[in-house]
């Protein structure tokens, strides 16, 4: 269970959290609204998720809004959107993304469909909510963008060879960014290993237990763990940027 976050530490700040109803996404933005931070939930397609979370986050102003990554123009309306309602944009948490189990030799199986689909959700999204979200980052003074990436991006070893790909480019697209939009936005990676949740759910149950097995702390990842991350970005690590936060148990290690 993730320690409670100091009461009221983020109030005046807005957090912006795309697929903010997933399993992660939930408990970034339950976190960040406990912390006093006003939270945009976006979602793709499953409204009733979404706005059954909104009914659960502390404090009041919160939003859901539907924008798809992979569309530029309804992310544009997304930015306008915050800008109108609160005026500002102080955490931008890149969440949303995809993938598809497709063993790394099977060439054939990772159809160019998935490659495309994996890099616009994953890597262009990110980007592309970054490039939309940028002028009110700017307004805030010290705006924070942290991209959830995975270790799958450092050791490749994920669920097919293109979501390795896409991991490792957004850490890329991290440090460059960090370095770009520096010193007025930080730009940082959290770095999950395997984390419990509805993906893993589906995994064969010894594969998962393998994956346990090679992890130095004995476990996998809880979402809250990678939670507690991005609240430690927002409210404590502020001197950091153009990093990738590993939150993998150890997994590199073995």
């Amino acid at each position: 269970m993730s320690s409670q976050p100091l009461p009221n530490v983020l109030t005046g700040k807005v957090a912006l959290v795309t697929g903010g109803a997933g399993g992660i996404g939930s408990a970034i933005s339950l976190t960040l609204a406990q912390a006093g931070a006003t939270v945009v939930i976006t979602y793709n397609s499953d409204s009733a998720k979404a706005n059954a979370l909104l009914e659960t986050l502390s404090g009041n102003g919160h939003a859901v809004v539907q924008a798809s990554v992979t569309d530029s123009e309804s992310l544009g309306r997304l930015a306008d959107f915050v800008s109108q309602r609160y005026g500002r944009l102080d955490i931008l948490v890149n969440n949303a993304g995809l993938t598809t189990p497709v063993p790394h030799d099977d060439l054939d199986g990772l159809t160019d469909e998935w490659i495309d689909r994996i890099f616009q959700t994953n890597w262009r999204g990110s980007f592309a909510m970054i490039r939309a979200c940028k002028a009110l980052l700017l307004a805030s003074g010290n705006g924070l963008v942290v991209n959830i990436s995975s270790v799958a991006g450092q050791t490749g070893i994920g669920s097919n060879v293109a979501y390795c790909a896409s991991k490792a480019a957004i850490d890329s697209l991290t440090r460059s960014l960090a370095r770009a939009l520096a010193p007025q936005i930080r730009v940082v990676s959290v770095s999950p290993g395997w984390v419990m949740g509805e993906y893993a759910s589906r995994v064969d149950p010894s594969y998962l237990q393998a994956q346990v097995d090679a992890t130095p702390q004995g476990r996998l990842a809880t979402s809250d763990d990678v939670a507690n991350a991005v609240l430690a970005l927002a409210t404590t690590l502020t001197f950091t940027t153009g990093s990738i936060i590993p939150v993998d148990g150890g997994r590199p290690l073995r």
